[in-house]
Formats: structure tokens, C-alpha cells, sequence
């Protein structure tokens, strides 16, 4: 609803005096709001302490919907608090309507050089070195392998950034601990490098093929100089000055033998240690206060780091020296060449694992089995989807799914056209392969949402109300209060759903708002049971209570059970989800939240996407090709 209908709705009509946010508004949230919303208490983890200026104001744009919602319907501040006289209730709504409601320009963020995340990290060093550093692990036939990364082991994890993913590090100091780490790993991984075993490797760094019986001692000048050239541009992923060379070179001259392998090394760390290699975007030149193109490498990274998670490879390099990647022909084709190979699978496993929370269930499931067969399944659909040109809206609605024995069980009679695969024997359970597959008589199945491992790792209506609002609606809930009771049971005599008792317990007006656009969408998918299986076959038949899935929407749009929510997803609010999904991609790409600036971004892409049944290739695309992906702003230097 537009903040001129609260207006309305409180009898009052907008004015055309400028109101600014500093001298008007913070005074007011200083008053009334920051005794629970600032400084030691956050409640609702809706935090007014930081929010000093009217750029900080961009940065939480999407907060003040949720607050003029609720100073307009009288919900906030609270009734045991000092309420908001009419006059500043109005001067809030009003700044609202004019600073925030009005048209936005697309512009590019400012730049903001950012840490590797973990995997980012790991990706990297694997790429540089051509091998990775992994632990050895013991494994039983019948078990799910563990995590084999050494450097996925010991650094620790990188918590989401404002965005809410990882690679969002803006914000995330480089600890001693981690700085710890790096130093360990790249030790780890030079000694990896000149043993016996990684001579190919070696050959390659140096860009020579080094002849059979090749041993350390034979380690010459010139050969150091080269692998030294190649390996300080390729881990700072640009060319580098060759003042930068020799300052490097300078130091290993004149030495031989142990004494020339051990300062190798130890340069080798060093650049393995030094900023540019730990953070991108340090060494790209620009012009302070300007909005501007990022040069050529730059986004060659942001082009690798978003669809690889990985450093830019040869072929991105070379067309980033040749200052190709400008052409806007030779980026969508570098996009559709990147989609193809292996490494595509990290926009599934990292951006969409993250997206969707599919994480949530390594702490709900401690079976091995029944994790990896519930964890893996939406992960491969989702790899299908972004890397095989498969409409956006396929990700609601599929006749195409990804199954194993583990989650067989849950596709009813399609189950008899799986391929089997035979049990060894002595072992009881194991992991068998997924296999594509086409649903033909599961129709309560189909898309994402209805996943096993989806709907296992949201319990209960409400639980997946929430996220199917949160998560693919991209709806902004407030978090609930504190001090919520627990659902009442029916009381003597009664014997009442637990629908029927939600529908008394949620009659207080402090939840009904939330409540009015979770339940219908939870109650929907009511028809699964706790771990996903499909309740609704013979609904109410042979003495079990019927399942009541019906619902209606805020919209006014009704349905009586999820294949009917799932219409109105594919029809009504099939912009919605569209734009949700160009929101969470740009938002992944950038590594920031977004920001108003990229709203007419948003918009743009999504009415593309829409008009034409896009394709996630075509999103990633149009993203790749958009203006906050290929141009920045770089900061005036703060003077004294």
C-alpha cells in the first residue's frame, strides 16, 4: 500500500514542504523509537542507532515500508510507550512520501575493495596452483564423504554479510586467527608445490615443461624469474607493473641451490599473504568522485567471482588484456561459455544453497543418508535450472526432478519407473547415485517448494509461510515478538485442528498483520507431513481428520489447496517471484546489498525476464550486462 493511502486512511493529505531527515526525523526516532530500536536494545532487529544521515537512510531503504506500515496503523510505538502526536506522525509520512516514494536513478554503488570469502579462497588457490590442499578422511562404503577441503577446515566461516551471503565480506574483519590460517595454507600449498609429485604443476606456473628426472637442485635464475613473473600476475589476477617485478626479482638474485629455493619460497608467501592477492579490487585504477566503468580485469573478477566463485582463467584474462570484455557481444558470450563447464555448479551450491537456507538442514538431519539425499536433490535441481537455460518460473513448477533411493520414497507411484541400483552386500543403507528424472503421477510434487528437503527443514505452517515469503516472495516480515505464548490445545470436550487453535491463537492485532500473509501460504502446504510426505491422498477418508489447506490470499485471491496457491504463483505473482529472484542474483553478484539505486535495475530486468518467459542464462545475463555489475563510483579521499 502507498504511504498516500495511510494518509487517507488517517484523514490527512501530503504537503509540498520539503522535510529532511536529520533535522526533522532522526530527532523523532531519538524520542520515540531508539529506546527499543538503538544502541543496546534491538528489538526486532530493527536497529534506528546507526541511521545518521540521508545516505544512510538508502542503505536501509526497505525498513521504512515496514515502519510507516506500522506507525500508520497505530502499531508502533507500543501502547505502554509515549505515542507519536498527529503533527509528527504526519511529518514522518510526509518525509516518507517525498525522500523515499519518489523516483530513483539507476546508479552504481561505490567501490568498495572486499576480502575472499572462504570458498572464494579456496577456489583461488586451487585454480593458482592447480591442486587442492585436502585432508584425508576415512570412508565406509555405506557413508557420506565429509568436507576434504583443508582450507574449508581451518579457516573459520565467513558470516553473512548485509546481503545475506557470504561473499559479502565488506564488514568482516581479517582476524589474527584467519590471518593465521592464510599463512599455514599458503605454507601448506608451497611445499605441496615443489614436491615430487606436483612437477606438472610446477612446469606450468613457470610456463615451461620441465624434462623427465627434473629435480630442485636443478633449479636455475631464469626459471625462477619466470615462474616468479607468472605467479605474482596471476595471483594478483592482472599485470602488474614491472617495477613490481623487479622489486621481487631483486631479492632472489645471486643466490643458488637451497639458499635461491628458500628465498623463492619465501616471496612466494609473501605474495600469497599480501592484500592484493586476500582482497578484491585494491590494485584497479580510477578516479576519486566520478561514476565510472570498471577496467577490464576488474570485471573479468566480478564476472569469475559471481558465476565460478572462482578467479578469472585464461581465456577471461587474455580478453581482459585485450580490452575486449567491454563488447557487450563478447561478455553474453563469455557468459554462456562460463555456464557450460563444472565450475557453474557453485551458483547451486554457494548461491543458491544461501538464498534458500538449504544449510538450515545440516543441523536438523544427523543421519549421513538421509542428509545427503535430502540436501543433494534441490541442489541439483537448482544446478539444472541455472546451467541447462531453464525458465525462471521452472524453479515453481517442473515436471523435471533429480532422485535417488533416498527420496524415492516420496514420489508415490513414479517410484516403480526409478532405476535401481543394487545393495552390496553386509551393507544395509548407502548413497546411490540421482538420476534425472521426468514426474508423470506425483502431481503434488514438481518445483522446489514441494522438495522433500525443503519441506523437511520448514516444520509446520508457519515455519513455511515465512519462508516462501521471505524466501521467494521476497516479502519484508518484521520478527516476531519476544513474548509470543505457545499455541493453546483444545480445550475439553473439543478436539480441534491445530489450524483451529492457530486461528484463536493469532486474534491478537500485534500479530494478525504478519499473520494475514504467512498462514494462507503456510497453511497451504499443511497436505505434507514434518518430513515431507504428501498427506492429502484420500484426504478425511477412512476416519482421519480432513486437511484443511485452503486459503486467501491479502490480494483477495483464493485458492483450496497448494496446486491452486501454485497457480496463483504462476499467474498473478509471477512478477513478484521474477523479481525476487533478479533482486537475490544482482544482490549475489555484487557481493553488497542492493541498494534504491538499483531498483529501476531490478525493475528493468525483471520486466524483460517477464515479457519473455526468460531463462535464468538470460537473468544472469542481463545482470552481467547491467549498469551497478560494469560501472562504479570511487570515493572522494577523506581530507583532514
Amino acid at each position: 500500500m502507498r504511504p498516500v493511502t495511510y494518509m487517507l486512511l488517517l484523514g490527512v493529505f501530503p504537503v509540498s514542504a520539503e522535510v529532511e531527515f536529520e533535522s526533522a526525523v532522526r530527532p523523532i526516532l531519538q524520542r520515540y523509537c531508539v529506546e527499543c530500536h538503538g544502541g543496546d536494545k534491538v528489538k526486532g532487529k530493527v536497529d534506528f542507532s546507526g541511521i545518521r544521515t540521508e545516505e544512510d537512510v538508502d542503505t536501509r531503504f526497505e525498513l521504512w515500508e515496514t515502519v510507516v506500515e506500522m506507525v500508520s496503523a497505530g502499531e508502533m510505538p507500543p501502547e505502554d510507550k509515549p505515542q507519536l502526536p498527529e503533527k509528527e506522525k504526519q511529518l514522518v509520512l510526509d518525509w516518507y512520501e517525498e525522500r523515499l516514494a519518489a523516483p530513483v536513478t539507476a546508479r552504481p554503488g561505490f567501490f568498495q575493495p572486499r576480502r575472499l570469502s572462504g570458498p572464494e579462497y579456496r577456489n583461488t588457490l586451487r585454480s593458482l596452483f592447480g591442486f587442492d590442499l585436502e585432508v584425508v578422511i576415512a570412508e565406509a562404503q555405506q557413508t557420506v564423504a565429509g568436507e576434504k577441503s583443508l582450507v574449508l577446515k581451518l579457516l573459520p566461516k565467513d558470516p553473512p554479510g548485509a546481503s545475506g551471503f557470504v561473499n559479502d565480506t565488506h564488514g568482516a574483519a581479517l582476524s589474527p586467527v584467519i590471518w593465521e590460517q592464510y599463512s599455514f595454507l599458503s605454507e601448506a600449498a608451497l611445499e605441496k608445490l615443489f614436491a615430487p609429485k606436483q612437477r606438472s604443476q610446477l612446469g606450468e606456473l613457470m610456463g615451461v615443461e620441465l624434462p623427465v628426472g627434473w629435480r630442485l637442485e636443478d633449479l636455475s635464475g631464469e626459471q625462477v624469474e619466470k615462474l616468479l613473473r607468472r605467479f605474482v600476475s596471476r595471483a594478483f589476477r592482472r599485470p602488474v607493473p614491472e617495477s613490481r617485478h623487479m622489486a621481487v626479482l631483486d631479492r632472489v638474485r645471486g643466490k643458488s641451490g637451497q639458499e635461491l629455493l628458500k628465498a623463492l619460497k619465501f616471496e612466494m608467501k609473501a605474495v600469497l599473504l599480501s592484500p592484493p592477492f586476500l582482497y578484491r579490487g585494491l590494485l584497479m585504477p580510477g578516479k576519486p568522485g566520478l561514476q565510472q566503468p570498471v577496467d577490464s580485469f576488474e570485471l573479468a573478477e566480478r564476472l569469475s567471482y559471481f558465476l565460478w566463485e572462482d578467479r578469472p582463467d585464461d581465456e577471461l584474462t587474455e580478453l581482459a588484456q585485450k580490452g575486449l570484455l567491454s563488447d557487450e557481444r563478447v561478455l553474453v558470450d563469455q557468459v554462456e561459455r562460463m555456464l557450460k563447464v563444472p565450475a557453474a555448479r557453485s551458483l547451486a551450491e554457494s548461491f543458491g544453497v544461501q538464498w534458500l537456507g538449504i544449510a538450515n538442514l545440516d543441523e536438523l538431519i544427523s543421519n549421513p543418508i538421509t542428509h545427503h539425499a535430502l540436501r543433494t536433490q534441490p541442489v541439483l535441481f537448482l544446478d539444472y535450472l541455472f546451467t541447462e537455460d531453464r525458465p525462471v518460473m521452472e524453479f515453481i513448477d517442473s515436471r523435471t526432478t533429480f532422485i535417488n533411493t533416498g527420496v524415492s520414497g516420496f514420489y508415490g507411484a513414479d517410484r516403480g519407473r526409478m532405476k535401481l541400483h543394487p545393495k552390496p552386500k553386509g551393507i544395509e543403507r548407502q548413497t546411490t547415485p540421482f538420476g534425472r528424472f521426468t514426474l508423470e503421477e506425483a502431481t503434488w510434487r514438481g518445483g522446489i517448494l514441494t522438495m522433500p528437503g525443503i519441506l523437511t527443514m520448514n516444520r509446520g505452517p508457519i515455519q513455511r509461510g515465512t519462508w516462501l515469503l521471505r524466501r521467494v516472495l521476497g516479502e519484508r516480515l518484521g520478527e516476531p515478538p519476544a513474548d509470543i505464548p505457545p499455541v493453546k490445545p483444545s480445550p475439553p470436550g473439543e478436539k480441534l485442528t491445530f489450524r483451529e487453535r492457530f486461528e484463536r491463537h493469532r486474534s491478537d492485532l500485534s500479530c494478525a498483520r504478519c499473520h494475514e500473509k504467512i498462514d494462507p501460504v503456510g497453511f497451504a502446504l499443511d497436505g505434507y507431513d514434518v518430513n515431507g510426505r504428501f498427506l492429502l491422498q484420500g484426504n478425511g477418508g477412512k476416519g482421519r481428520p480432513r486437511i484443511d489447506t485452503s486459503g486467501k490470499l491479502p490480494s483477495g485471491e483464493t485458492f483450496k489447496d497448494y496446486a491452486g496457491l501454485k497457480q496463483i504463483f504462476l499467474t498473478s505473482q509471477r512478477k513478484r517471484i521474477v523479481r525476487n529472484a533478479v533482486e537475490r542474483t544482482l544482490s549475489y553478484a555484487l557481493c553488497r546489498k542492493v541498494t534504491r539505486n538499483d531498483y529501476p535495475v531490478i525493475d528493468g530486468i525483471t520486466e524483460k525476464i517477464v515479457e519473455r518467459n526468460g531463462t535464468w542464462k538470460d537473468l544472469f545475463v542481463e545482470v552481467v550486462k547491467s549498469l551497478p555489475f560494469r560501472e562504479t563510483i570511487i570515493r572522494q579521499p577523506v581530507r583532514e
